[in-house]
């Protein structure tokens, strides 16, 4: 089996005292890859750049489309300041989409919206990570932010290119909801993941427990715990959009809200199965390894009641007492026996004896059929 780690250290990026909308870029930030999609229902332009004021003039070119700025990694501080000149966005947004410690959420501004989510996969070396997805929605421009360069987008990228369904025409706010569904479908293939090593762990627990079991069920239970911090904040930001007033999120986009809604509460109920599961293979680890324990202590416990007789047999007739004292007259009440012709075979055959009477005794009670 595979190990799974678990990756997901966030740190605290900001100052204390720092002002209200303060934007700082993390050193270990990537810097920015640029994608461009401006789609409409007859074709779909990509294109790549670095600045952002290059990519507004590619957008003005095509006033017929919808686009999507694609943004890969989140260190370039000019970048967003040129976000913030050309779209007036408001510097909170910003602070929000740096500082990727962000739950998922929703916030209404002044001719835009803004949502973030957590999107939660197994990379290449099979660790689980933890990175938050930001995007801002206006009339018909997407924005959206990812820390590095991996990405589980490819399939909407596909739909896209390929026209399937209402992508190309539900504007900005589908494609939005359209990403958010994505990364809901991804937290189904982790717990999957989850529960096929809940399944073969619960196996093992049953053919050889040993005490990696216990470390790997513990790991489980931390992810899970992730998931459920993940998908609860997840459920009420798309239950806030639902509710929203905004143009941008339009009745059309609302009813396949209610669909990731559902989406959202079938994960929070198989997490919170799964969490009951972890704590159910621990029990019966522990149970199973209990039992051996006994089991182990009985074979002990026979054997010492079986020696404990031949113990005090040979304990009394190695005192070794003599019969006669220094002048040769026999001591009066001094093991008789001391002298006695093969006295040594009578021994061990007596002895020999009441270890086989225990046996059986032990073999009519079934204590022997238990072990």
């Amino acid at each position: 089996m595979s190990r799974k780690r678990y990756r997901f250290k966030p740190k605290a990026i900001g100052l204390v005292g720092d002002s209200p909308g303060m934007v700082r870029i993390p050193e270990d930030a990537h810097k920015p890859h640029i994608q461009v999609f401006s789609y409409n229902t007859k074709e779909v332009v990509a294109s790549k750049g670095e600045a952002f004021s290059v990519i507004m003039k590619h957008l003005e070119t095509c006033t017929e489309h919808t686009h999507w700025i694609k943004v890969n990694g989140l260190g370039d501080a000019e970048l967003f300041q040129q976000i913030a000149d050309i779209l007036k966005i408001n510097p909170l947004v910003l602070e929000d989409i740096t500082n990727t410690r962000q739950r998922p959420k929703f916030d209404e501004y002044d001719g835009y919206v803004f949502a973030t989510s957590r999107v939660i996969k197994f990379n290449e070396e099979h660790e689980l990570t933890n990175q938050q997805f930001s995007a801002i929605v206006k009339d018909n421009l997407l924005i959206s932010f990812e820390e590095d360069y991996s990405t589980c987008f490819e399939p909407v990228i596909e739909r896209l290119k390929s026209g399937k369904g209402s992508i190309r025409t539900g504007g900005s706010g589908y494609m939005c909801y359209a990403l958010m569904d994505t990364i809901i479908d991804e937290y189904f293939v982790v717990l999957a993941d989850i529960g096929e090593t809940l399944d073969t762990i619960e196996d093992r627990v049953y053919e050889s427990p040993d005490k990696r079991i216990m470390y790997e069920t513990q790991h489980i239970k931390r992810e899970l715990i992730m998931m459920r911090r993940v998908s609860w904040p997840e459920r009420d930001k798309i239950n806030d959009m639902i509710r929203s007033d905004s143009p941008l999120v339009t009745p059309e986009v609302k009813t396949f809200l209610r669909d990731a809604y559902d989406h959202c509460i079938q994960i929070m109920d198989m997490t919170d199965s799964y969490k009951e599961i972890t704590g159910n293979v621990m029990d019966l680890y522990l149970s199973m390894v209990s039992n051996r324990m006994n089991e182990i202590m009985k074979v002990l416990t026979i054997i010492s009641v079986i020696f404990i007789p031949l113990t005090f047999i040979a304990g009394v007739y190695g005192m070794n007492f003599s019969r006669q004292d220094e002048k040769g007259r026999p001591i009066p009440d001094n093991m008789p026996e001391l002298y006695a012709h093969h006295g040594y075979v009578y021994t061990i055959g007596i002895m020999l004896l009441i270890g086989i009477i225990q046996v059986i005794i032990f073999w009519r009670k079934g204590w022997f059929n238990r072990l």
